[in-house]
C-alpha cells in the first residue's frame, strides 16, 4: 500500500536521544511500550512555522507520566528540543503532525511490573506531513459502537494512555460499517466521545458537549469551550444522550488531528441538514484565526 503522504517516505524519526532515518527508527522488544501498552502520548499540529498549543499539550504528558508513576522522565527542555530537531530535520513548517510518545522504558526482562524497567522512559517523536484527517466542508458520518467508554473506576480517561484498544475495537466496527467513526457511549449509556475525538451538538443555538467524565477533557474541546464564553455563544457540559445527538441542529467533534469536523451523520439520520451548520462555521472560522495568531515559533 503507498505511503497517504508520499513525502514521508524518508523522514528522520527521534527515538530515544537521536534521530533516525524511518527504516532505522525502532524500539526494543523489551519496551514497555510493546509489552503492555504502557506509554503515554500526545499529538501536535505545526501551523506555519509554529507548534500550536504546545505547552498545553507537555503540561498532559507529564501529568500522565505521573499518575503512569514513571521516572527517569526527560525533561521538558529535552523533549521540546527533540521536538524542535525533529521538525527541522524534515523541513516541516506547516501541514504536518507530531505523534510524541514518552514510554516507562526498555525492560530487563519480559513481565508486567515496572520493577523491571531500570533505564529511563523512552521518547519518541515521530513528525509526519499530514493534513487535517477528515473533510471539514463535506462532514463526517458516524455509528454508535457496542464498545463502552472507560470509566475513571476502570482506567482514568484524564490519563492519556496508549491501552487504546477500546478505541480500536470502536474503530473497527466504524470501519466494518463504511463509515468515519464511532460514537461510544459511557456506561450509563450517555454520549461519552468518539473513538478519536470529543463530540459537540448544537440545539437552539446553544453548544453542548459531555462532561469530561469517560471522556479524555482535550485540548481542542477546551479551545471551543473558551471560543463560545469570549463570542457569547451558549455552551453548557450535560449529559447528553442519543435522541438529543439524532435531533440535534447541528454536530461536530473537535481533536488536534481532525481540528472541528461537522457530523453530518449518526446511526443513519440526517443531523440537521446535512450540511455544516451556522455554529459550527463560526467556530471552525474561529478555530483558525486562533490557530493562525498562536503557537511556539519552529525558530527555523
Amino acid at each position: 500500500m503507498p505511503l497517504p503522504d508520499s513525502r514521508n517516505t524518508d523522514i528522520q524519526i527521534w527515538v530515544g536521544d537521536r534521530l533516525h532515518q524511518r527504516a532505522e527508527a525502532k524500539i526494543s522488544v523489551f519496551d514497555s511500550v510493546v509489552q503492555g501498552g504502557d506509554a503515554v502520548w500526545e499529538g501536535l499540529r505545526v501551523y506555519e512555522g509554529k507548534i500550536f498549543m504546545l505547552g498545553a499539550h507537555l503540561d498532559r504528558l507529564f501529568a500522565s507520566a505521573k499518575a503512569m508513576a514513571f521516572t527517569g522522565i526527560p525533561s521538558r527542555a529535552f523533549i521540546r528540543d527533540a521536538i524542535l530537531k525533529t521538525l527541522e530535520a524534515n523541513g516541516m513548517r506547516d501541514d504536518s503532525h507530531v505523534r510524541l510518545t514518552l514510554t516507562r522504558g526498555e525492560k530487563v526482562t519480559s513481565g508486567m511490573s515496572p520493577h523491571f524497567n531500570e533505564s529511563g522512559c523512552t521518547l519518541i517523536v515521530l513528525a509526519e506531513w499530514k493534513s487535517p484527517v477528515y473533510d471539514n466542508e463535506k462532514g463526517i458520518r458516524l455509528i454508535t459502537s457496542a464498545i463502552r467508554r472507560n470509566p475513571p473506576q476502570s482506567i482514568d480517561s484524564k490519563i492519556h494512555h496508549n491501552n487504546l484498544i477500546n478505541n480500536i475495537l470502536a474503530k473497527i466496527q466504524a470501519n466494518l460499517a463504511g463509515v468515519d467513526d464511532a460514537l461510544m457511549l459511557d456506561l450509563h449509556g450517555f454520549i461519552s466521545e468518539t473513538n478519536a475525538t470529543n463530540f459537540f451538538l448544537v440545539q437552539n443555538g446553544a453548544v453542548l458537549t459531555p462532561h469530561a467524565d469517560s471522556c479524555l477533557p482535550g485540548i481542542t474541546r477546551a479551545i471551543v469551550l473558551e471560543l463560545c464564553q469570549a463570542h457569547s455563544i451558549p455552551c453548557t457540559e450535560k449529559n447528553l444522550s442519543l435522541t438529543q445527538a439524532y435531533t440535534a441542529d447541528e454536530a461536530f467533534t473537535t481533536g488536534t488531528m481532525g481540528e472541528l469536523s461537522p457530523v453530518c451523520e449518526i446511526d443513519g439520520r440526517t443531523i440537521g441538514d446535512g450540511a455544516v451548520g451556522q455554529v459550527t462555521r463560526r467556530l471552525q472560522q474561529l478555530y483558525t484565526q486562533r490557530t493562525a495568531s498562536e503557537g511556539d515559533p519552529l525558530g527555523f
